[in-house]
This record gives structure tokens, sequence and C-alpha cells, in this order.
């Protein structure tokens, strides 16, 4: 794909201005998807496989498994993971709600811990006095792209003896002291959902760390049926005996192509994503009011979304909207939902979160003359 910055990559754009989002369609998608169509074979082939073996070539994951979605990952993660009725899962309220229903779905319970206020992301400080007899798993969030504390919540995982989860749904590509998202933990789950870094429409990934959990995974997301130990019979039937529920999580042919497609040049941009963040770290500094991020140098994000702290959100969020831009809050705690149980009071930095993070727009579609007009609005002031 082209790599020039200044190339008029905005097919879509709303001609109202500068969106948060932008979905990434590479040039050649439609020509490898319609190939797909023509053949008819449009489920679940050889095309998945390859997007499997794309995404650790490419991206370092430790034996992914393609689903369709990432709501459906951390289902299948943790019911893999042995997660059922009567356990707990500890997680941050700074998510979207699809991370607190796949723990329902397990029969499971939602145990919301606090966040560091300087990132967004699962304070390991603040998991161990929540942890009971009860607790099986923690699910940090890799809020926005960048990678949580993984050492630290290891340590206590292990202590435990507990499972870590990984909702990385915002991190592909992102790193943590050297080795990449997707290689470090028990589980860790991906989104390929349509404005995420990498699409396949809608789309996920499980990996598994045990290859034994991860050839369980592969079953589970069919049915529980072991493909490849599943012969046809001469009645044209397949000869399987279902020892565990499985799930119709499967990603198919036509999916896996529009991912195969979009994954050229994803390393090219998502340098370029790095660039335009090390330009507004770097440019919006000294801006009054305006509070960045903590950005540490052991790991590197992802950068799903560039955030910050202001003061006065709402005149910041309308002063842009006025310059034709969009900035939001994207999400904020789930803790508050009666689904979940109730907002939590006790989540002190989550509650400070709440009220002032804000993002701007980081995208493929942005050219440089969006970067400039972005740093200039936001400098003037609100």
């Amino acid at each position: 794909m082209a790599t020039d910055s200044s190339a008029p990559h905005s097919a879509g754009r709303p001609s109202a201005g500068i969106p948060l989002f932008s979905t990434y369609v590479h040039p050649r998608a439609a020509e490898q998807v319609a190939a797909v169509l023509a053949t008819t074979m449009l489920s679940e082939g050889r095309l998945v496989k390859q997007f499997e073996q794309q995404l650790t070539a490419e991206c370092g994951l430790r034996h992914p498994a393609a689903v369709n979605s990432g709501t459906s990952a951390l289902h299948l993660a943790l019911e893999v993971a042995g997660v059922g009725p009567g356990d707990e899962v500890i997680l941050p309220a700074q998510t979207f709600v699809a991370s607190g229903t796949s723990i329902l779905q397990t029969g499971a319970v939602p145990i919301f811990a606090d966040i560091c206020y300087s990132d967004g992301n699962l304070d390991p400080a603040d998991i161990e006095h929540r942890i009971t007899r009860r607790t099986k798993a923690i699910m940090p969030v890799h809020w926005g792209g960048y990678p949580c504390d993984l050492a630290e919540i290891g340590a206590v995982a292990a202590r435990h003896g507990l499972v870590v989860v990984e909702d990385a749904a915002h991190a592909l590509g992102a790193t943590y002291r050297g080795q990449p998202i997707g290689a470090i933990s028990d589980y860790t789950c991906f989104s390929f959902q349509a404005i995420k870094h990498l699409t396949t429409g809608d789309g996920g990934a499980v990996c598994a760390l045990d290859p034994a959990k991860a050839e369980e995974v592969l079953h589970r997301r069919w049915f529980g049926i072991d493909r490849a130990h599943s012969p046809m019979s001469e009645l044209g039937e397949r000869e399987y005996d279902l020892r565990q529920l499985g799930y119709k999580y499967h990603l198919s042919d036509y999916a896996a192509a529009l991912g195969l497609a979009n994954m050229a040049g994803l390393h090219e941009r998502m340098q370029r994503r790095r660039a335009i963040a090390r330009r507004y770290r770097a440019e919006l500094r000294d801006v009054p009011g305006l509070t960045h991020f903590e950005y540490r140098a052991d790991r590197e994000s992802a950068y799903w979304l560039f955030g910050f702290h202001v003061e006065r959100r709402l005149d910041f969020i309308r002063s842009l909207k006025a310059a034709g831009i969009t900035a939001s809050v994207v999400h904020v705690g789930i803790d508050h939902n009666t689904l979940f149980g109730g907002r939590r009071p006790a989540l002190s930095n989550q509650r400070r979160f709440d009220d002032t993070q804000v993002h701007i727009p980081l995208h493929d579609a942005l050219t440089d003359g969006d970067v400039d007009h972005i740093i200039a609005v936001i400098k003037q002031g609100w």
C-alpha cells in the first residue's frame, strides 16, 4: 500500500469533517474477496488457516484461532480456561460491555477493580484484595492499545493460581518488554471489527500459549468437533463423538480473504499511527488544561486510540466539533450498568477517569493536513 502521508486516503469520509475512526480496506480487498465468492466455498477453509498463519508470521501471535468476533473470542477463551457458574473474574470497568457480558455468558460474575488514572489500564495494586476463593481469572484490558502492567498482573495471578485472559481488542501490534501482545499470557483475545487496525468485517482471534488448550479452542469454535480427526463416512456424515460443548464461532473464508488483503502494509500503517502519536505528544505537550496519558519505555502501544485528560471536557469536545473534528470518550466505566450489579463507588480512579478522559482522531485516513488542523485547533484553547 502507499505510505505517502499526504495521499488523499479519505474515501467515505463525511464532508462534515474529520471522524474519530475510519475503516481501512486495502485496494485489492474487493478482488480477493470476489475470488472467494466466485468459488462459492465461503465457510471456514484454507484461507482461515492462511490468515492464522499470517497473524503468527506478521504479528507474533501464538497459536491464533480465528473466530467471528472479539466477543466470541473472549467467551471462548473463558470457557476453555474453565471459567463457569459461581466463578469470579476480575477486570477493569474501563472497557466496552462485551468484556463483562462474555464473563456473564459463562455463568461467572464480573468483579471490577480500579484502573490507573494515568493510562486507563487495570491497576495491579487493586487486584489482590478483590480475590476470593471463587476467583478464577483476571482479564486485563489494554485500553486504547497501550499494554497493561502484565508482569505485575501475571505475578498476582501466579500467586493465587489464576488464569490471565487478556482483552487485546485494541492492541494488535502492541508489545510489552519486547514481546508481542498475543504471546505472553495464558489467553489473549483480539478483535477484527470494522474500525480496528486490521478488519475482517467482523471477527477476532483467540491465542492460547498451551498447545493443548490451543487445540481445544480450535475444536470448540466449531461445535466441539475435531475436524482434523473426524473423517467423512460413506454416508456423507462426519464421524465424531462430542465430549465438550462447542460454539459456531469460526471465521469464514470470505472474511479471512478481507483480513489477508488488509494485512498487506499493516506494519507501515502502524508506523504511520505511531508517527502521528509522537506529533500529538510533542506538539500538545504544553497546552494548558491538557494532561497526556503515561507512556513507559518498556512497552509500545498499538495506538488504536490517542487520548489524554482535559479540563472542561465538554467545552473541549464542542470546540473541536465547531472546527470539524470529532472527539469522544469512546467508553466510560461499564460498572454502572444494572446487568453488572451497579456502580461501585470504591473505584476512585475510574470515576476520575470518567470525568476527564477524551480521545482525538488517530486512523489510516488522516493526512498531514488533518493532523496539522487538529493540533492547531487544540492549541487555540477551548
